[in-house]
């Protein structure tokens, strides 16, 4: 029978203070894990560990900036430190923001790219060598997006992000087998969140969810089961895969 249990796990989940990172966190302490939440804004991933305490589960929170070697490397050390050494990462942090492409500033490309890609290059390096380096195993799930298999309009940066995460969750699992080192990716479609409330309520958001299959939203929580699945024992045959949970949005058209 698979194994969705994480029990004596340790995770670090980047971009805790948004409302997927929080809901990731919780989900994985539910499932035995210790987790780690780690943010730039300190205050809010410290609020949600503590409530994670209250209830039981292991949490501690971490200050860092995804984006800055420096920051990452403090970020490990400060987990590791709370609650032992890390067993899982889960790259979440991301921003995302709608432009045209022609009017798109050099700014606005380079905080979407820093943020999704190589940020998360950063924390799967430094989680990686601290592996290797104690002859343990490890587990990445990087959390990419539809848009990098498909495009939307002017959302050229985020897409080019999450299209570079993809391939780098393929590129990093070829070369970190052999460290018994498994890395995957989730790639949410739509999922409803207070973020995007607003937008989903407006005709062109009511327009979008037409063009879902199922036409409907995913739920944060419809991302649970696909979650444990890659960061638990049951996918101990699998990496390098993209697991797409988008009901049905990937086959539709354009």
């Amino acid at each position: 029978m698979a194994d969705f249990s994480l029990s004596g796990q340790v995770a670090l989940v980047t971009g805790a203070s948004g409302d997927l990172g929080r809901h990731f966190a919780t989900v994985l302490a539910e499932a035995g894990a210790g987790v780690v939440l780690m943010a730039r804004r300190g205050d809010l991933v410290a609020a949600e560990a503590e409530k994670l305490r209250a209830s039981g589960r292991k949490a501690a929170a971490v200050t860092g900036d995804i984006t800055l070697p420096q920051g990452i490397n403090a970020a490990f050390a400060a987990a590791e430190n709370a609650l032992g050494p890390i067993s899982l990462l889960v790259n979440n942090a991301g921003i995302s923001l709608t432009a045209p492409s022609l009017d798109l500033p050099d700014d606005d490309w380079d905080a979407v790219i820093d943020t999704n890609l190589k940020g998360a290059w950063l924390a799967s390096q430094e989680a990686a060598r601290r592996w290797v380096a104690a002859k343990r195993p490890g587990n990445i799930v990087n959390i990419a997006s539809i848009l990098g298999l498909r495009v939307a309009s002017q959302t050229l940066p985020y897409a080019v992000s999450k299209a570079g995460l993809i391939q780098m969750t393929r590129a990093l699992s070829l070369e970190w087998a052999r460290h018994n080192i498994r890395v995957n990716a989730l790639a949410p479609g739509y999922i409803r969140t207070a973020l995007n409330d607003e937008f989903f309520a407006t005709e062109a958001g009511a327009a979008l969810i037409k063009r879902i299959p199922q036409r409907r939203l995913g739920a944060p929580d419809d991302l649970d089961g696909p979650l444990l699945l890659l960061a638990s024992e049951a996918s101990r045959y699998m990496t390098g895969t993209v697991l797409a949970v988008d009901g049905g949005h990937l086959n539709s058209s354009l």
